[in-house]
This record gives C-alpha cells, structure tokens and sequence, in this order.
C-alpha cells in the first residue's frame, strides 16, 4: 500500500514569494486501486507524482510504501512505472525492445527479454508491431505501448500523468476503459492525475481535487 504522510512541498515564486503544493497531504492507496486526483494546470498534480516516485524531494512527511519509508530508496529501486502523457517512448527502438527495456534494466538476458515483451504484446494485440519503430504507430498504439512496457516489469506502483491527454475525445473513451480493466487485472496500486473528471471517473474508485495544499474528496 501506497501511503503519503503529512507531505509537504513550497515553490518560492520571482516576487520571493511562496507558493504551496502540498500542506500536510495525506493519501493512500491499496493494492488493485486506482486513485485519482485532480485539479488545472499548474495545481501541482505532477509534481506530486514526481515526489511518489522520488524524483522530486518534499520538503515535510513522508512516501511510504508497505510501511516501509522510502526517503533512502532511490527511484530505480522502488519498483514503480511511471507513465507520461506524451508516451515517453524511445524512438531508436522498436516496438518489441521498448516493451523489453524494463527487463533488460532488470538484468534478463536480451533474448527471455524479447520473448516476454512478445508475450506481452500479444495480450495487447500489438505483436504485429514488434519489428515497427514506436514513431510509425498512431497515438493509440504508441500509448497502449507505453501501458505494456510499464506492466511488463510487474511494478507495485503505476503513476499516470495525464496519459490521454494527447488523444482525440473518441480514442480517450476507448482506452481510458482499456486501461482500467487491464490495471484491475494486474492488481496495481495506481495513481491517476488528470484535469479530466469524466476520465478520473471511468478509471478510479476514488477521487481528490488538489486545492490549496490539500487534497479534498470528491467520491
């Protein structure tokens, strides 16, 4: 289980002033949960994944993680997947070793790698893609790409930040009830951060708005 304790995180500003993510923000996360939390541009809300996944330091509190404190454990080592809104794909690789990075990073030979990303990309319906280069692909399948390459690696986290924000109104619908099902199905404690409430609605059990600092509960 994902637990955030009393985080705290303050921007100074160019009039030096202060400007306040988090005061004092509380959250958790269970294991096959999805997690949602909203708010504008600008609110905070990747900043706050980015804290989770220890690539942004918090000025107060505490991310933990199976009641395990995660201050000295370093991003790469907390076994989480962390998922942008313009896929973040490698582009010199093709479709098949995008999906097999995480693996290869893990220490797999290149070869149970491959087979293992193949796998994965049939559950997809991407196999046909495998030799492709990612930039060849339409946003859909770049994105479900993405989703493949982050499950693959079996984390115990999965951070969206606004992953379908690229898409067209029709394609979001449609993979937004993609990824719900197929994150349910893995058990994947997630935390979803979106501008979006109709999307946050179709993807997660529950719901927050970042507003000044804290996070208030929408259902």
């Amino acid at each position: 289980m994902l637990e955030l304790r009393g985080i705290r995180k303050v921007f100074d500003d160019h009039a030096g002033g202060h400007w306040v993510l988090a005061d004092g923000l509380d959250l958790q996360v269970a294991p096959g949960q999805t997690v949602a939390v909203l708010g504008p541009s600008g609110s905070g809300k990747s900043t706050l994944l980015k804290i989770i996944a220890g690539l942004e330091a918090q000025d107060g509190g505490s991310v933990g993680f199976d009641g395990v404190d995660l201050a000295r454990v370093p991003p790469e080592r907390r076994g989480f997947a962390l998922m942008f809104q313009d896929f973040a794909l490698f582009p010199h690789l093709n479709v098949l070793d995008n999906v097999a990075f995480g693996l290869r990073e893990q220490g797999l030979s290149r070869s149970a790698a491959r087979e293992r990303a193949l796998a994965m990309l049939a559950v997809f319906g991407l196999q046909a893609h495998a030799r492709h280069r990612v930039w060849k692909l339409s946003g859909g399948e770049q994105q479900r790409v993405a989703l493949a390459r982050a499950l693959i690696t079996a984390p115990r986290l999965l951070l969206l930040d606004e992953p379908f924000s690229a898409l067209d109104a029709t394609l979001r619908a449609s993979l937004r009830a993609e990824f719900a099902t197929r994150i349910a199905a893995a058990g994947i404690a997630t935390v979803l951060v979106t501008h979006d409430e109709a999307e946050a609605r179709a993807m997660a059990q529950h719901g927050y708005r970042l507003d000044a600092g804290r996070l208030r509960p929408l259902w």
